[in-house]
């Protein structure tokens, strides 16, 4: 049996003359949580939606599990897109249970497994009522639900945490971790960085089409160089671009992530700071994968300047 969940060799993908995806070749492992990155228009949607089937690649192959895609490898799958697709004026356990059967369920064991599930997404109450009915958070979580009703052993999910307020996010971090360590393979395209650090165990950067990062998180950290300070302050760090050994200072908001030179010393580095500001903070980490994925693109021809949106 392979040791694959999703295996992607050479797959090329073209709209009207624009090569949306490129010769590329993926190996996502069995019980992993796979994080597939990229900018806007970077060609993510376009290879999710080539393993589901919605579209044909041009060239290259796709295996689902060891074999050959085909529609019953499909339905071990689970696929939550990043548009609604959701019919709006149908009651919402009558649609999950319909599409948990078109996925090879029996009604009855839908009808069993989705009290369970629409209680966990606090959509207990609303199984009644119809989708238009639910707020753009409850539409995302039903969404879930649909894609994970009929049991699945593959879950691709595309923008998860879209629409979600932070308990929404939190209670669906929960549950992926749950899934995953059930066994679950989890592929997760996402542009929230934290949300990808915290649940990936290996993640791939596409940009144009192509892949130009894939491993495991650790070894990505590992390769790329130069470790981070991140520091948090009170008072005015428009300075800090201009110590030495700074190379770039990437603002969070309640902290700033200072890339350091290789030959820096972080005490001299600290107290130069807290000779002017009021230190909260301060430690030595990795670069973070936002810090990454951003180098990394903004080194490419076409790169794009920010981490969010959507986008193929």
């Amino acid at each position: 049996m392979s040791d694959s969940a999703i295996s992607l060799r050479g797959i090329t993908k073209s709209y009207d003359g624009h090569v949306a995806v490129r010769d590329l070749s993926l190996e996502i492992p069995r019980g992993c949580v796979f994080g597939l990155l990229g900018p806007n228009g970077a060609g993510k949607t376009t290879t999710l939606r080539m393993v589901m089937s919605i579209l044909v690649p041009d060239a290259g192959s796709i295996e689902i599990l060891g074999a050959p895609a085909d529609m019953a490898g499909r339905d071990r799958i689970g696929y939550q897109p990043e548009e609604r697709g959701l019919y709006q004026r149908m009651a919402l356990a009558e649609q999950l249970i319909f599409l948990a059967t078109i996925k090879g369920m029996s009604r009855k064991a839908a009808a069993r497994r989705l009290p369970g599930w629409l209680e966990r997404m606090g959509l207990a109450d609303w199984a009644k009522r119809k989708v238009n009915e639910l707020s753009k958070g409850m539409q995302q979580k039903a969404q879930f639900v649909a894609a994970v009703l009929h049991d699945p052993d593959v879950l691709i999910l595309d923008e998860p945490m879209a629409g979600l307020d932070p308990v929404g996010a939190d209670l669906m971090r929960d549950t992926l971790l749950e899934l995953s360590r059930a066994g679950k393979t989890l592929v997760l395209s996402s542009h929230q960085m934290e949300t990808v650090e915290r649940l990936c165990d290996r993640v791939a950067l596409i940009h144009r089409g192509q892949k130009v990062l894939d491993g495991s998180v650790a070894e990505i950290k590992a390769g790329h160089g130069q470790n981070a300070a991140i520091l948090a302050y009170e008072g005015d760090g428009a300075f800090l671009g201009t110590l030495p050994g700074v190379e770039a200072v990437r603002d969070f908001g309640r902290f700033v992530e200072l890339a350091l030179a290789p030959d820096v010393d972080p005490a001299l580095l600290l107290r130069e700071a807290a000779a002017r500001v009021r230190v909260t903070r301060f430690e030595i980490a990795e670069p973070s994968l936002h810090t990454i994925f951003v180098e990394t693109v903004k080194e490419r021809p076409g790169e794009a300047t920010a981490a969010t949106g959507g986008g193929a």
